[in-house]
């Protein structure tokens, strides 16, 4: 039983693009989709289903954060059996030669977070992405000349932190970004042996403090959602 997506079992798709933004999610379904019906509005958390190349396609926003996120994935997989749900998001560099506009591919989610921390009683354990989405993608941009960085991120807890220079600890390790709930979806995608993959856009960096503004990052976005779309 789904108790924040109000819509019947036939209504989304089984591959799902998921935005943060529900107006992102908007957005994605009107600029790319074809024959849009939107089915869900519980909370304000918009979510469409619309047709891609003839490919039906939903676009469910997730809200912010992990906890969101999680709530989101789970009754997409459990009440809509859901199989593949793509995140399309921003992040913020953690490296000086990741710049404004780049795309990111997660090969896998580094966390500070504490739910795989109480689930596996204090072990390590690494959410990573689907192999066979992110081949796809990279396949897909290497063909279209789209230049993509592929690797580790983290998904914080923390938006604003006391420390600016928390980020460099990470960026040591090689993590290339932060972003917000990405180590959520994949450790979903695992337990219910589903596809996931994040895609991010970066839209400011922790390195130079630079910052996409409204405009340069929907027209940025737009190479993501293209790679996002054609290997859903």
């Amino acid at each position: 039983m789904s108790t924040h997506i109000d819509a019947p079992k036939n209504a989304i798709a089984s591959t799902v693009l998921m935005p943060g933004d529900p107006l992102r999610a908007k957005w994605i379904a009107e600029t790319f989709l074809e024959e849009v019906q939107c089915y869900n509005q519980v909370r304000g958390m918009l979510g469409f289903t619309g047709l891609y190349k003839g490919n039906r396609i939903s676009v469910q926003g997730s809200g912010m954060g992990i906890p969101s996120t999680m709530i989101y994935c789970h009754e997409l997989i459990n009440s809509y059996d859901v199989s593949k749900i793509i995140r399309v998001g921003s992040a913020g560099s953690y490296q000086k030669d990741i710049v404004l506009g780049d795309i990111i591919l997660a090969m896998s989610a580094s966390t500070d977070a504490a739910f795989n921390a109480i689930r596996f009683q204090n072990a390590t354990y690494a959410p990573t992405a689907s192999a066979s989405l992110l081949f796809k993608a990279m396949e897909y941009a290497k063909d279209n000349n789209i230049n993509i960085k592929i690797g580790n991120v983290l998904s914080t807890d923390t938006f604003y932190d006391d420390d600016k220079d928390t980020y460099k600890k990470w960026a040591a390790y090689g993590v290339l970004c932060a972003e917000m709930e990405t180590a959520g979806i994949y450790t979903l995608a695992a337990k219910y042996n589903i596809e996931a993959l994040t895609l991010l856009t970066i839209s400011d960096s922790l390195v130079t403090g630079e910052q996409l503004n409204h405009q340069q990052r929907e027209s940025s976005f737009h190479k993501m959602i293209t790679i996002a779309l054609e290997n859903s």
